[in-house]
Parts: C-alpha cells; structure tokens; sequence
C-alpha cells in the first residue's frame, strides 16, 4: 500500500513539474514573440547589466506595455526581467507600427484557420468509416 501511495505522489509531482515547465515554455515563447514585434516596430532594447538595473526592471509591470510621460513626450516601455534582463523603449510612432504589427499578425493567423478549416471540410471523412474506430 506504501508503495502505491509513493508511485502516486511521484507521479502527481511529475505531473505538477511537467505541467509547470510547458507554462514556462509557453510564456517565455509569448516573450520572445512580443519582443520580435518590439523589435521590428523599432522598439531599443536596453540590457539590464547591472544589479541595480536589474532590480529596478523587477519593480516595473513584467510583460506589459506601459505609457510614460517623459519630456513633454510619449515614452512605451515593456521590462521583461526574467528571459531577456531587458527593457525596451519606443516612441508614440513605434508603438503605433508594434498595434499594427500585432493586427496584421491576428489577421493571417485567421487567415490560416479559415484555410485549415475550409481544407478539413474538403475532406472525404465518411470513406473512413465511423469515426470511433
């Protein structure tokens, strides 16, 4: 019985562990793809390479686009203190290229479902049989 109670903790651990790192796969690869578009809207990314840097990047809202009066202008700020240690920095008119950046990515991304989806429906299913064999 001990050792049935054993296998099944080991096994709700693992659960727990494996389940954990896909989340963590998942939200760094949702980071990475903010920060392409970041990137490509001509967004700077600054390296937080100091202790200090880095603990000030911790303080800020983590994975989030912020606005910020800086100088009389428009400031956008996105920290991510955890995959790249970097913030990355824009003007009102990056910012503007990142919204229709991300839009046009929505769009071909709905595009290929309705693609994918008008191509399952092509699809001769009943040849096959029922579907529960």
């Amino acid at each position: 019985m001990t050792r049935r109670r054993g296998a099944a903790v080991a096994a709700a651990w693992l659960a727990v562990v494996l389940t954990g790192g896909g989340c963590a796969y998942f939200g760094r690869q949702g980071a990475q793809d903010t920060e392409n578009l970041l990137a490509a809207a001509g967004f700077t990314m600054k390296s937080a390479d100091t202790p200090d840097k880095l603990a000030h990047l911790k303080q800020m809202p983590v994975r989030t686009i912020v606005s910020r009066s800086r100088s009389d202008q428009l400031v956008f700020t996105y920290a991510d203190p955890d995959y790249c240690k970097c913030l990355w920095v824009g003007n009102a008119k990056q910012y503007n290229t990142y919204q229709r950046l991300v839009q046009e990515r929505q769009v071909a991304q709905m595009r290929l479902m309705a693609a994918e989806d008008a191509e399952m429906a092509s699809m001769n299913w009943g040849m096959w049989g029922p579907w529960w064999w």
